[in-house]
């Protein structure tokens, strides 16, 4: 699976304290543990169910400045969740959103992008338990999944607190939205983000959250 740009826009835009305790279900490759513990969580626990991915994710977090601040677990989340008494101050995923749609012959592509390993139910379940009292809940959507998901997201006492709709330039609809839920009902904020200002350039609001994050940035800088 490629890093697409949506998932590493959400990964830039977290809402990570310094500090803080952070929870990534599905991590893949472990692209959005490692930008938490660069924007200064201080322990990222990366759960991921497929063993080819644990182990490129252990891969890049021993080859990375904050090995020290990184673990990840081979274990399906709901199993983790049973057995995991930690309070976490953030829970980050990307997760798996397509039911019978779209069927890829590419097993692994097939669970990373399909719900069956990973209900939205069973997803809200394990957040609900492993999350602290004040923590936040930060997921990645398609926009045709928010009203579902908020739905049972809220039968698990959590509330939409804020939404950013990604779209790729000015004349597209957004496809994708980050959210953050938790435990306290606040006034509702929504945004909109514009990735592209044209082809292949950023706009300035996409390159305020990636500029720490691609090289491509550091690279112009020194130019």
């Amino acid at each position: 699976m490629k890093v697409c740009t949506d998932a590493v826009l959400f990964g830039a835009m977290a809402p990570v304290n310094t500090g803080a305790r952070v929870l990534d279900i599905g991590a893949g490759t472990g692209v959005l543990s490692l930008m938490a513990a660069q924007l200064g969580a201080a322990q990222v626990t990366a759960v991921e169910l497929t063993l080819q991915a644990y182990e490129e994710a252990q891969l890049n977090f021993d080859n990375s400045p904050w090995t020290d601040h990184l673990v990840v677990v081979h274990q399906d989340v709901q199993s983790f969740a049973c057995s995991d008494n930690g309070q976490y101050d953030l829970i980050i995923c990307n997760p798996p959103f397509f039911k019978n749609h779209s069927k890829t012959a590419d097993s692994l592509r097939k669970i990373a992008r399909h719900n069956d390993e990973l209900s939205f139910t069973d997803l809200i379940k394990s957040a609900e338990v492993v999350l602290s009292g004040e923590g936040l809940f930060y997921v990645l959507l398609p926009t045709h999944a928010i009203e579902k998901f908020a739905e049972a997201a809220l039968l698990s006492g959590f509330y939409v607190n804020y939404q950013t709709d990604f779209r790729g330039y000015v004349h597209n609809e957004a496809k994708v939205s980050a959210l953050t839920f938790s435990r306290v009902e606040v006034i509702f904020t929504r945004t909109l983000l514009t990735i592209y200002e044209s082809h292949r350039v950023y706009s300035q609001d996409s390159e305020r959250y990636l500029s720490p994050f691609l090289l491509r940035f550091a690279i112009a800088n020194k130019v």
